[in-house]
């Protein structure tokens, strides 16, 4: 066909336009709903992006592991450890992942079986059978560091490497006290959960524990592992003013006299034999200067280690016919820190007290000297109230040292009259008693129901026996740390066993100070009354205490439990050392001594002088206190004192009347003791 017959093809232009048209609509439609749609995507991830996170890691795989924090370490004046926290391991079997590696289950489990004797191969077969897909099943728990090195080890060894699969361990910490039953109820003891249950593990237990650290673990979508780590924080330390060698000293000063009186009341009773020497001995050794103490020691104690074990105490039998509650009960009388939790009427101990009231008041001036009868008539009482020396007419004339070296109940009873109620009672406030210290320790009884009010005091005979520390009861802490004011110039200390708290790298978190309660007497007063007891030990009825080269000061007590006229006694002694310079304090309490004896056998001041005297012989040389004697005067003093320890004592009944009670007498009821006579040392 011809060129020029040929027709060209015009484009529609209203057609492409429309198309154009509907291309930027459809165009603009689809970046409106994209524009709406990253709008949306970004309102919900700033409105529920957390939410929805949580979802999706929900679905993943995720692993979380605690991290136990260490507790804290409680360690002596000197450094050494008392209580700390050991690591240990529990053996883990994840099913999944060793039936996942099947050609290795049988090396896996002779390779557990031959290190851990507690784990048998035909548990490892039955976890892996029945839960085939469990992660986390305990095979042993708290297995040694040294065990799981070992198998650390051995999987590591060219027979097992590569062979053992779905065995890890899980670290966790164990208290242990490296000392045993050393201040057991004084340092007391931790549970599982680092929880602590009595004495200081308790009373500082949120000082002691840290916070756990926790590991967090999942897979993600292209299935790596994610982790975190936050780390444990340990706990910190406390480190007491309690000296391990003290502590020593004073536990075997209290066990020997104990088995020593145990055995030869034994001998002499073999159809009925004791299984203690006392119902309770117990020792308070303390800084008069700043309130710190040094020792705090009980008898009988327990394992620190095992403190749920009764078999020390009981028989199997006896403890087969024991109640769950039985034994708890006996455990909770075990645990008691005798040196807090019991309380006692004070004795004769108290008596010192009577005279710094009349001292510090200007009542007396200490020149004044005392007729002793044999006893004193008191208003409204129908009987006469006796002294010691009643059976000898009486202690004659004295002087005040003589009164307290004598233990002159007559005597203190004429100073109560001159000191009157008001004064009395505002002074027994002052030394604290009805109050409790504030130790820092957990237990310490209350005896603000068991001392008497003024009111009560307008009673002559209520005056008359609180005046040599009968019918009022007290603790050994609360008389310990007030007789230390008696002697440091009158400053009431809060007693304490802490005295610095430290983080676990070793740096020092907190100083603790002493801290002054009050001012209770003169220095001036303080003197005399140093001089007064003194001479208790030098010539009275403390000489047991004394030991050679050492100028020593105290008193004695005897005290006859309720209900009165059974004849079982608490005796003590209290005394310090050196008398120009007190640097310690020293209070033993022997409750019911020899607890099968009666009467005059129990009724002994020199048991706790005794043990007393064996404490300041070694303490004294140790705290660089200096000795006036010679080696060779020492040496000599040491065979003399070995030599009179194989005789009976010969020395004659100069103590006070048997007072006391144990713990929650009627401080109201006036008892027939006053009455009798005491049996003597």
């Amino acid at each position: 066909m011809p060129e020029n017959k040929r027709r060209r093809l015009k484009p529609n232009n209203k057609i492409l336009k429309r198309m154009q048209r509907k291309l930027w609509l459809v165009f603009g439609v689809v970046c409106i709903l994209f524009v709406v749609l990253i709008g949306r995507v970004m309102y919900i991830q700033h409105t529920s992006g957390d939410r929805y996170e949580k979802i999706v890691l929900s679905q993943q795989d995720y692993n979380s592991t605690t991290i136990p924090f260490q507790r804290g370490n409680i360690v002596d004046a000197r450094g050494t450890v008392l209580a700390t926290s050991v690591d240990v391991y529990n053996v883990i079997l994840d099913c999944k992942v060793l039936n996942a590696n099947e050609e290795s289950i049988n090396s896996t489990i002779n390779a557990v079986t031959s290190t851990f004797d507690s784990i048998d191969a035909e548990t490892i077969k039955t976890q892996l059978a029945n839960n085939s897909t469990s992660q986390y099943y305990i095979l042993a728990k708290r297995v040694s560091y040294e065990e799981m090195a070992s198998f650390q080890e051995l999987k590591d060894s060219e027979e097992y490497k590569g062979k053992i699969y779905g065995i890890w361990f899980e670290k966790e910490y164990i208290r242990q006290y490296p000392y045993g039953s050393l201040a057991a109820a004084t340092i007391g003891y931790a549970s599982s959960g680092n929880v602590g249950v009595i004495g200081l593990e308790n009373k500082y237990s949120s000082v002691l524990n840290g916070v756990n650290g926790r590991t967090y673990g999942y897979l993600n979508s292209d299935s790596n592992l994610e982790q975190t780590t936050i780390d444990a924080t340990n706990g910190n330390n406390i480190v007491l003013s309690l000296d391990v060698n003290i502590q020593t000293i004073v536990e075997d000063a209290i066990k020997n006299w104990n088995d020593k009186t145990m055995n030869e009341w034994n001998a002499e009773h073999p159809d009925e034999p004791e299984a203690f020497g006392s119902l309770h001995t117990a020792a308070l050794v303390m800084n008069p200067n700043n309130g710190e103490i040094y020792a705090m020691a009980q008898y009988p104690t327990f394992d620190l280690n095992n403190p749920r074990d009764l078999s020390s105490f009981y028989s199997e039998e006896q403890l087969a016919e024991m109640s769950t509650d039985d034994k708890m009960d006996e455990l909770n009388k075990i645990w008691q820190n005798f040196c807090i939790t019991y309380t006692y009427e004070p004795g004769s101990t108290f008596k010192p007290f009577t005279v710094a009231m009349g001292l510090e008041t200007g009542i007396l001036n200490g020149s004044e000297t005392y007729f002793c009868d044999g006893g004193e008539m008191i208003t409204g009482y129908p009987k006469l109230v006796k002294c010691v020396a009643y059976r000898k007419g009486g202690h004659g004339t004295q002087t005040i040292a003589e009164v307290l070296s004598n233990s002159c109940n007559d005597a203190l009873m004429q100073m109560a009259r001159l000191i009157g109620p008001e004064t009395f009672a505002k002074y027994q406030s002052v030394f604290g008693f009805g109050q409790k210290t504030g130790i820092d320790l957990t237990g310490e009884a209350s005896t603000a129901g068991l001392i008497y009010t003024e009111e009560d005091l307008n009673s002559a005979i209520n005056i008359a026996t609180n005046s040599f520390g009968q019918n009022f009861n007290t603790t050994m802490i609360q008389l310990g740390s007030s007789f230390c004011s008696l002697i440091n110039g009158g400053y009431l200390y809060e007693p304490h066993l802490v005295t610095k708290i430290t983080d676990s790298n070793g740096n020092t978190v907190k100083e603790i100070e002493p801290n002054v309660l009050k001012r209770t007497i003169s220095s001036e007063t303080g003197d005399l009354l140093k001089e007064y007891l003194e001479f208790v030990v030098s010539n009275g009825t403390g000489k047991t205490a004394g030991v050679d080269g050492y100028r020593i000061g105290g008193k004695t007590g005897t005290a006859e439990k309720l209900p009165r006229g059974n004849h079982k006694y608490l005796v003590s002694f209290i005394g310090f050392a050196p008398v120009d310079d007190p640097q310690v304090v020293v209070y033993v309490i022997v409750d019911e001594p020899g607890v099968g004896a009666v009467g005059d056998n129990q009724a002994h001041s020199s048991f706790a002088q005794e043990i007393c005297h064996n404490i300041f012989e070694q303490i004294l040389p140790y705290l660089g206190v200096e000795s006036s004697l010679t080696e060779e005067e020492q040496a000599e003093a040491a065979a003399a004192l070995t030599e009179a320890a194989q005789l009976p004592s010969d020395e004659g009944g100069t103590e006070d009347t048997p007072e006391g009670e144990e713990s929650t007498a009627d401080p109201t009821e006036t008892p027939e003791v006053v009455e009798e006579e005491e049996s003597g040392l």
